[in-house]
């Protein structure tokens, strides 16, 4: 998505992050390392491969995706990933008719169990707004262009709902085991902003 910089690559927000950060750290209130750690964890270990995870049984597992589509919360829970952020879900099925894609267009309210972190850019008011209000101009800067046929349906994440975007699963991909086809699975395709990877 453009962005406009100035002196440096970093959005206002990331500015201010890092700003926060070593004035924290100069007094010794933060460790840089224990805060590095925290988000590790939740880009890496806790968050997106978690919600690839969900994504890959659902696509191999019909009973598993009905029941996702039915109660996202519970059956997201079934594999263990609850938490803050996570109360309550809603799972979105992206179709060849119809595609998917999540905003929260008050704050940044997002999934964090099944997609850690939000990123910068899903904070940002550009995103925020722009995502609403020209959905298509939005995807295609992300670098995916829909065909006008598909229906592009914009879900508002809340504080009281929060949603998982199921994309399609790739061509190519009969018989793969669960594990390989998560690894397919991006962030970006469960917020809606990309496909799932083409296998090569």
């Amino acid at each position: 998505m453009a962005h406009d910089h100035h002196d440096n690559e970093l959005d206002p927000m990331e500015v201010r992050l890092r700003a926060l950060e070593t004035v924290l750290t100069r007094k010794g209130l933060i460790d840089p390392q224990a805060i590095d750690a925290i988000i590790d964890t939740y880009e890496h270990r806790v968050g997106p491969r978690n919600g690839a995870r969900v994504v890959a049984r659902a696509w191999t597992e019909p009973d598993f995706a009905d029941w996702l589509a039915r109660d996202a919360t519970a059956a997201i829970a079934a594999m263990g990933y609850t938490g803050r952020q996570g109360e309550h879900m809603r799972a979105v099925f992206n179709t060849p008719e119809a595609h998917n894609l999540v905003v929260c267009t008050l704050c940044s309210c997002y999934p964090w169990p099944v997609l850690g972190l939000p990123p910068g850019w899903y904070k940002a008011p550009a995103y925020r707004s722009r995502a609403v209000m020209a959905p298509r101009e939005v995807l295609a800067e992300f670098g995916l262009t829909l065909p006008e046929e598909t229906e592009l349906r914009v879900w508002d994440s809340t504080a009281e709902l929060r949603y998982l975007v199921v994309p399609m699963r790739p061509e190519g991909t009969a018989g793969w085991s669960a594990q390989a086809l998560a690894d397919l699975v991006s962030r970006d395709a469960m917020i809606g902003t990309a496909r799932a990877r083409v296998p090569a």
